[in-house]
């Protein structure tokens, strides 16, 4: 601290609440509890994620084994090797995984599962709020399996250049027609055609580079660095996957891949044939030529039900978000948040939930998702809009400059979220990082009506609520609203029902002596309410040992809308001060994920 603060600031200091990023060694239960607990939370997260996994290897093997030991492509195999079975198995995973990919992004019906699976256990709730997750991992097996198909032209061509009078050789010069029916197998047709070529002129081979093309750039556009830095990027190329579905789609009308047709099989089978294939038309021999033909298209099957179900729910969202917004108030807050307070009818929201808002006197396309900040009692719905990249930018500034008209508005939403279920913990642990308080004012707004309407129903007890901010000026934000909730509870006699700290982590030596000279001072400097701000991080350990010897056998609910390194921190945590016992205190960690 400064030398000319004088002793006031040494004798407060040691007062002054502290906290610390580092975190100390700390006695944690043992190791076997922990890991007993995450069987118990988890394992229908494993169970699920098994399954899955179960079924994409079946598949595989199956279709594997189908194309490996089968008759009808023992040709097929003479000139492709192992290659045709890796490929055809890859095919039938990826077609798999192709009609699961929609639906974690389908929101209607997450947001309608979610309520009816209302009275379903927590852990199967819970399976909802990994969605993104699932859509990922199975985004990643797709492009897994996408890779098995790049080789097939090349093993066709080396055998159409083959001169040495192999089986394959002469399999693959089999081009002419008998009985109006084509009797090729090797799609390329002469020794002077490359594999470029055929790539390109085909259906399998164009349709197969499109698909491709369009999964690389999905995938790289999603990585988190570019998804949260340049998300217009992301919002625009994510959109490419309709190209994908509609190459997936004919993708196999061209059969490119051949197997020998029934009647051939039993004219001139290849165990009793293949051998003197030399001899094949003889006039003496019994052996014909083989013919063959295309396997029909099958990916349009896989993912036809669940193209339909999402252009269902596009078309939903599409005519919800065409219903007038009102907006009825703009607030400016400091650190550049925009509040707008808005009406729509018919609207209906819960705690928690979040809308997908568009303007289009910005971008037509662009849609963003922005957690409500207002209760459900309100007449009203509101969200806080944080300036973090070009549109918000561009939005918070079309505000700013108090237009007339001022640019309209359109929501599509809400949308369900795992803040639904604060109120269904005996004990709730709220953590909100920056701009991530969004969904928890929403629940603290809750509670402040339910409490002045003296709701019997509310099984919560308890609510211990943590924001970290890096600038005083978002504390802003909220004050009021903390501010009303301490009065409130004072009133009604419930002050340790709402157990709220507040963090600084973006301080100076300035802010803290000016804070340690006030520390005396019945409110806070820096807030105006009666809980002093502390500075830094919090020291989890010590807040989840408070919490679990105040709470010996109580269900604790953690919640954090914020990064994925206080993620994985509150996660462990909660891992770690779970008792092996159930009827003992237990936490469960829930996130937001948009």
């Amino acid at each position: 601290l400064p030398g000319h603060l004088g002793g006031s600031v040494g004798k407060n200091l040691s007062r002054i609440q502290v906290a610390e990023s580092s975190l100390l060694p700390r006695e944690t239960p043992n190791h076997l509890s922990t890991m007993g607990n995450w069987v118990v939370n988890h394992w229908f997260s494993v169970l699920f994620l098994a399954t899955w996994l179960g079924l994409n290897v079946f598949l595989f093997v199956h279709a594997f084994l189908s194309y490996e030991k089968a008759d009808k492509y023992y040709y097929t195999r003479e000139i492709l090797g192992s290659a045709l079975a890796w490929a055809r198995a890859s095919a039938r995973c990826l077609n798999f995984n192709s009609m699961l990919i929609l639906l974690p992004v389908c929101r209607n019906l997450l947001s309608f599962l979610r309520g009816t699976c209302s009275f379903c256990r927590r852990t199967l709730r819970k399976q909802l709020d990994h969605n993104l997750t699932f859509h990922k991992l199975v985004a990643y097996m797709i492009s897994i399996h996408i890779i098995a198909h790049l080789f097939n032209f090349e093993h066709y061509s080396k055998s159409r250049q083959a001169t040495d009078g192999s089986l394959a050789s002469v399999l693959s010069i089999l081009s002419h027609q008998e009985k109006g029916e084509e009797s090729w197998l090797n799609p390329i047709s002469s020794p002077n055609m490359t594999v470029e070529y055929v790539t390109f002129t085909s259906i399998a081979g164009l349709t197969g580079v499109i698909i491709t093309i369009a999964l690389v750039l999905m995938v790289t556009s999603a990585v988190e660095f570019i998804r949260r830095s340049y998300f217009e990027v992301f919002w625009y190329t994510h959109h490419v996957f309709i190209i994908y579905f509609i190459g997936l789609g004919i993708h196999g009308i061209g059969g490119i891949v051949r197997g020998q047709t029934e009647e051939s099989l039993n004219a001139s089978h290849p165990h009793r044939c293949a051998e003197s294939f030399k001899q094949w038309d003889v006039h003496d021999s019994h052996c014909k030529h083989p013919q063959f033909e295309g396997l029909p298209a099958e990916s349009w099957k896989w993912i036809l039900a669940p193209v339909v179900l999402y252009i269902f729910e596009r078309i939903l969202r599409f005519y919800r978000s065409q219903q007038k917004v009102v907006i009825t108030k703009v607030v400016m807050h400091p650190s550049k948040v925009l509040e707008l307070q808005m009406n729509k009818r018919g609207f209906s929201m819960e705690v928690g939930q979040y809308i997908f808002v568009n303007c289009p006197s910005i971008s037509y396309l662009e849609w963003h998702p922005f957690t409500l900040t207002s209760a459900p009692e309100e007449d009203f719905f509101s969200i806080h809009i944080r300036a973090a990249g070009d549109w918000t930018e561009n939005l918070i500034r079309a505000f700013e400059q108090q237009q007339s008209p001022i640019p309209r508005i359109e929501v599509d939403g809400p949308f369900g979220t795992v803040s639904e279920d604060v109120f269904q913990y005996e004990v709730a642990v709220l953590v909100g990082a920056g701009i991530g308080v969004t969904p928890f004012a929403s629940v603290l707004k809750s509670i402040w009506y339910k409490f002045r309407h003296a709701d019997h129903n509310l099984k919560t007890q308890t609510i211990y609520f943590y924001w970290i901010c890096r600038e005083t000026g978002a504390f802003a934000w909220f004050n009021d609203l903390l501010a009303s909730l301490e009065r409130e509870m004072e009133e009604l006699g419930k002050v340790d029902f709402l157990n709220y700290r507040l963090f600084l982590t973006g301080w100076d030596s300035n802010i803290a002596g000016h804070a340690t000279l006030n520390f005396d001072k019945a409110t806070d400097i820096l807030t105006g309410l009666k809980q002093k701000t502390s500075f830094g991080r919090p020291m989890w350990d010590n807040e989840f040992s408070t919490i679990a010897n105040a709470h010996p056998r109580s269900v604790v609910g953690v919640f954090l809308c914020g990064p994925q390194a206080l993620a994985k921190s509150l996660s462990k945590r909660c891992h770690q001060y779970s008792s092996l016992d159930p009827r003992k205190v237990q936490f469960y960690f829930n996130k937001e994920n948009f």
